[in-house]
């Protein structure tokens, strides 16, 4: 039996609202987002596959996360349709997870990412951030500030070098990375890549975020995503790059407010 997903549920009642972060990100990056909307909704955080405190695969494709992460909802709500919010490398995954299984998916929010193909590797700043993880000799690690230093030279932004070392934990004497470094860093194609689903499109309610300096948008897009999901709506945050929801809270907050409460 394949372990479960580990979640991290926050508020008690209303409808459940499952929430898929992205790369070398964990289910409690989203609690800020929860929090707020605790008081009419059950949040269900959950860590991705190969990340946080949820199972490692030896292999990464979208439709096996999108089961994956299927069959936690399914036991955390009992089949109960749920809204589903997922950014970058989770919306993928919340994209082929509504058109794989429609049934489970009432209406889903998809966050800075697009039905194509992303580069990851390479050149690309998540190639650079493998990098510098594996550049850590955790060995001979003393302390956090020491990691923060020796990932400065791959990563400038201290805010991002701090989202990278949330992953990294520490076992009596013993420093580790918690998300699958080795699966992850080694298939960045894979992650980036977008499979041509067989699936029929998602004919439920899609609201398509995207933030107004990111580039993980493009008006090539449009019509791929309209044909996936026929009753899709664009909306620009301003001000907002690829984290939106960390860049702009409010206005992302808000957005998602009127998404939920559409009857």
């Amino acid at each position: 039996m394949t372990a479960e997903l580990n979640a991290l549920v926050v508020g008690a009642n209303g409808p459940p609202v499952v929430f898929c972060h992205g790369l070398f990100g964990q289910g409690k990056n989203w609690t800020s987002v929860a929090r707020a909307l605790a008081g009419d909704h059950r949040c269900l955080l959950l860590d991705m596959p190969n990340h946080g405190r949820s199972p490692w695969t030896d292999r990464i494709g979208y439709p096996d996360l999108a089961d994956q992460v299927a069959d936690r909802i399914a036991g955390l709500t009992g089949d109960e349709p749920v809204t589903v919010v997922g950014h970058s490398m989770g919306g993928k995954i919340a994209m082929m997870l509504a058109l794989r299984h429609p049934d489970l998916v009432r209406r889903l929010c998809v966050v800075d990412v697009s039905p194509a193909p992303v580069r990851l590797d390479g050149e690309s700043p998540f190639a650079q951030y493998v990098r510098g993880m594996r550049s850590l000799d955790l060995d001979r690690l003393p302390d956090r500030a020491a990691a923060d230093r020796g990932l400065e030279p791959y990563v400038s932004d201290p805010v991002i070098r701090g989202f990278l070392l949330q992953n990294l934990r520490r076992d009596g004497d013993a420093w580790r990375w918690q998300m699958n470094l080795h699966v992850l860093g080694d298939r960045l194609d894979q992650v980036g890549s977008w499979p041509t689903p067989s699936e029929p499109p998602y004919r439920g309610p899609v609201l398509w975020l995207a933030g107004e300096r990111s580039d993980y948008i493009t008006d090539a897009d449009r019509e791929p995503m309209r044909a996936l999901f026929p009753a899709v709506r664009k909306v620009v945050i301003k001000n907002a790059g690829h984290w939106v929801h960390s860049e702009q809270p409010e206005a992302f907050l808000s957005t998602l407010r009127v998404f939920l409460a559409a009857s």
